[in-house]
């Protein structure tokens, strides 16, 4: 030890698994991404020469479909290289070094970027992969949470919001009210768009949502991008009765423009960001006053390093920060942590569509009680992989 620092640690592998878990036949739904008939995600494992072993997860799809193998490409062929014999307990450099490239250099004495091609899409979200898993590394060697690392804890817990509802008219009030039934949820949401097939559908399946829910539970509206910005005004306008905590998505991530155009035409909160990559696209969403709510996704948008700057975008520009945490136990308790730590934070997504990868990927349990989610205090990430679970699941 010199200097009163540590010895350095060593990275001395990084390796990628996909993981493709079937949904049972009888809890199979469909949307406007097709038969949801299984759940993907890319599992990411960095290993030390300290035997402290860190885990993350990347997603080439926002939804729970989608092959993950130009992913996995990415993380083993084209990034782990660049960090095999690095210190893993600086994140935020290896994040700048991944982003930038050859030029990296540059980017860290000048303090701005350069950044490679691949500065949007999957480069980045193998990049998020691979910056949770450094974040849970630097965890647990300190034997601390991640939220710890970031500022420290300001949110015990947080409300949760039960995500779902693929219900026709007829069903979605019972849908929805057995969410609430099952955790004591004080808020939902379902889906709307374009899989409804019109406009006027998705308000009646809206308005029958809060008939069943009555004035109590709050209830969002999810268009995975899919309205044009005349339908999703349309939408607003005739669906004002419901009284809805948020728009999530109306039009196209393409649209920003379109997407402020939509929100200066009501009152109902916007929000978007889970088909976002890095603060730039958040900060363009800001700038355009686009949205109410960022919902950067950890495992597409840059990892828990580009997650504290968008949730300081969001602080700054007085949005609040929701962030989508639909996927696998990694990319969930990443969120937590970062909402944990951030004033902005004010609910987090529960999914109660099948989602083994959330409930079954992790030894221990993610449980909503009375509505709400308590922040663990475990190290790192505070996720114990369960083995067995990514050997009977791994695509090889």
């Amino acid at each position: 030890m010199r200097g009163g620092q540590s010895p350095p640690m060593k990275i001395t592998a990084i390796s990628a698994t996909w993981l493709q878990v079937p949904i049972p036949a009888d809890r199979v739904s469909v949307s406007d991404f097709g038969r949801n008939d299984s759940f993907n995600t890319t599992l990411v494992k960095v290993e030390t020469d300290e035997g402290i072993t860190g885990y993350g997860e990347a997603k080439s799809t926002v939804g729970s479909l989608g092959g993950q193998r130009a992913l996995v490409t990415t993380i083993e062929e084209e990034l782990a290289p660049q960090l095999i014999g690095q210190d893993p307990r600086d994140p935020a450099r290896h994040w700048e070094t991944l982003y930038n490239g050859s030029r990296a250099h540059y980017a860290l004495s000048r303090g701005r970027t350069f950044p490679i091609l691949g500065r949007r899409g999957t480069t980045i979200s193998a990049i998020s992969g691979i910056d949770m898993a450094l974040w849970d590394i630097l965890g647990r060697s300190l034997g601390v949470p991640v939220y710890r690392l970031l500022g420290g804890k300001l949110h015990e817990r947080l409300p949760a919001y039960a995500s779902g509802g693929w219900a026709d008219e007829h069903g979605i009030g019972d849908q929805l009210m057995g969410y609430v039934e099952q955790g004591g949820f004080r808020a939902v949401k379902m889906r709307v768009g374009v899989m409804d097939g019109d406009v006027m559908t998705s308000v009646r399946r809206a308005r029958a949502a809060r008939r069943a829910l009555g004035e109590e539970i709050g209830l969002m509206v999810d268009a995975h991008g899919t309205f044009s910005v005349a339908e999703a005004k349309r939408f607003c306008r005739e669906a004002a009765d419901c009284r809805l905590a948020w728009f999530e998505e109306p039009v196209s991530s393409d649209n920003k423009a379109g997407c402020a155009e939509v929100r200066a035409a009501t009152d109902i909160p916007i929000s978007a960001g889970e088909s976002e990559f890095t603060r730039f696209d958040f900060l363009d969403l800001a700038k355009l006053s686009a949205v109410d709510i960022f919902q950067p996704d950890l495992a597409i948008c840059g990892g828990i390093t580009e997650g504290m700057r968008i949730a300081a975008l969001a602080d700054a520009y007085q949005i609040g920060l929701a962030p989508h945490l639909w996927g696998g136990a990694l990319m969930f308790s990443a969120g937590l942590q970062v909402c944990a730590a951030v004033p902005s934070a004010f609910i987090v997504e529960y999914s109660l569509g099948p989602n083994p990868l959330q409930h079954e990927l992790a030894a221990e349990p993610i449980v909503a009680r009375d509505g709400e989610i308590a922040i663990p205090d475990r190290p790192g990430l505070g996720v114990t992989v369960n083995e067995d679970f990514v050997e009977r699941y791994a695509v090889r």
